[in-house]
């Protein structure tokens, strides 16, 4: 049986899974020019299973907004047609069921390798600069749909281990057909366009094995493919028996096809294995707990170091590779400690981030309860810092934030928290601080704004900020809403530039 024979039982068959109504809907109402981004909520918001997914993964570090995203309209206006079609496909991709029929396909170890591979689609991707990276994660995670296609269309005949299908008996007597990268490739793509995908996804599936026989004029489509045939490499370093040949593969190609050096391919490395476990939690997937990258090629230079030593000499390599992986250990400790710490704080101005303020709020209204004492939050809004850009340019703009950030801290006290929220705003969390107190504060600040000189290259520029204040004394968990908490600072600093900016307001029922 030939590749065209394969395909057309492939096909034929009863057993060809299906997408899910709404993800089929979603690809025939994203191919029609005149859909609009209502068009798109309001089929997505049709399935709320669904729609809770894509919240819950929207407001996510996956995306890391500043803003909380509410509902599903809001989150189709925040991240586009494309990002929520890769959330819908990602969503329904994982959601296709085993087969019911006895398989000798590893079912659990396919969602893992497909997730390993969307997540390495990604990493690497975002080290190219100035790329698309919207469609990368769900390009990533379909590449191998052949083989579940195949599996779930042949259950009791189709191995991983042997990607092989049992098949008619041919003259010889064998009733073994190969499948190879090359046609299940081809047949993931063939169902892929059956199923009405773009060809930046079906391009892909049907060349990540073999980038150079993709023969698309679009840059885009090419640096996908390109991009996902680098995930696989990477994810065989994973799962191969043969580690270090990927390793170096891996290096060798992003080097030749995406112009990637050392160092972005070492943080692609480091990074890999924390981010599998992540995002696994965003899309419900649970992925068994596994060494590092770095870790796997360590072993594998072992055991590469042991062949052919006599007794004595392989109890002795061990003893120091015991030692030396301890002390790698020690180190990834560390450098996963400074990661830690650099997830935790803005790039920009070293304060820290929207992340850490949502966490940091969350322990403080904590301890609030426990020590029935007051909470108060100041938003804080550099005052016409878009026109400030437009004025002097992005790079001033740059200065005044690191600057602006600088002289927040300069006078709080060590136990106030200072955050960038988002752009040109900032948050300071106020611990055990009464809605009077932090008003005295928030003045303070204002005026030592309005009084500063920002000199950068002999120039001096000032600016000024419009503060929004709320307090409250949090009695419950039930009894009381964080995003409710923020929201009242955040309208009694719109009322602040309503009064004229450059004034601090304190939240009131009344005016909210």
């Amino acid at each position: 049986m030939n590749t065209d024979e394969l395909l057309r039982k492939t096909l034929t068959s009863d057993e060809l899974p299906t997408l899910p109504t709404v993800a089929s809907k979603f690809i025939h109402l994203t191919s029609q020019k005149e859909t609009t981004l209502a068009d798109i909520a309001g089929l997505v918001s049709q399935d709320i299973a669904l729609s809770s997914k894509i919240l819950k993964v929207s407001n996510s570090e996956f995306y890391n907004f500043p803003q909380q995203i509410s509902s599903i309209d809001q989150a189709v206006s925040i991240l586009g047609a494309n990002a929520v079609r890769s959330l819908v496909l990602s969503f329904s991709f994982l959601s296709l069921e085993s087969s019911k029929d006895e398989s000798k396909f590893d079912f659990q170890q396919f969602w893992e390798k497909s997730l390993a591979s969307a997540v390495a689609a990604k990493l690497i991707l975002e080290k190219v600069e100035g790329a698309d990276t919207e469609n990368i994660f769900i390009a990533g995670l379909l590449q191998n749909l052949g083989e579940l296609v195949l599996a779930k269309t042949f259950p009791d005949k189709y191995n991983t281990k042997l990607q092989t299908v049992e098949g008619e008996v041919d003259e010889n007597g064998n009733s073994r057909i190969l499948i190879s990268e090359t046609n299940h490739s081809f047949v993931g793509a063939e169902v892929a366009k059956k199923w009405g995908f773009p060809e930046l996804l079906i391009q892909p599936i049907q060349f990540h094995h073999q980038p150079d026989k993709c023969t698309s004029t679009d840059a885009k489509i090419q640096l996908t493919v390109d991009t996902v045939h680098l995930s696989d490499l990477l994810v065989n370093i994973l799962y191969s028996s043969k580690p270090e040949k990927y390793h170096r593969q891996f290096s060798e190609e992003s080097k030749k096809l995406l112009n990637l050096n050392s160092e972005d391919i070492e943080s692609i490395l480091e990074q890999m294995h924390s981010k599998i476990q992540e995002v696994g939690s965003y899309f419900d997937l649970k992925i068994k707990s596994s060494k590092s990258i770095q870790e796997i090629l360590q072993e594998a230079n072992i055991r590469l170091s042991l062949l052919n030593l006599d007794y004595d000499q392989i109890n002795k390599q061990l003893v120091n590779a015991k030692i030396h992986l301890e002390q790698m250990t020690q180190e990834l400790e560390e450098k996963n400690r400074i990661l830690n710490n650099l997830a935790n704080i803005d790039g920009l101005t070293g304060v820290y981030n929207h992340r850490y303020f949502q966490n940091a709020l969350d322990q403080e209204i904590s301890r609030s309860i426990r020590q029935k004492s007051y909470l108060s939050l100041l938003l804080i809004d550099i005052d016409h810092f878009k026109t400030f850009n437009d004025t002097y340019g992005h790079q001033t703009g740059d200065f005044i934030l690191i600057e602006f950030a600088k002289k927040l801290q300069k006078h709080l006290r060590k136990y106030d928290i200072l955050a960038r929220y988002g752009g040109e705003e900032f948050a300071v969390i106020l611990p055990e601080t009464a809605g009077e107190e932090a008003v005295i504060v928030g003045e303070k600040l204002r005026k030592i704004i309005e009084k500063t000189s920002f000199a950068n290259d002999h120039e001096k520029y000032h600016v000024t900020a419009s503060f929004g204040q709320i307090c409250n004394r949090p009695v419950s968990d039930s009894a009381f809403n964080k995003n409710t908490f923020i929201s009242q600072a955040d309208r009694a600093l719109y009322m602040a530039k309503d009064k004229g900016r450059n004034c601090v307001v304190s939240y009131s029922p009344q005016a909210g």
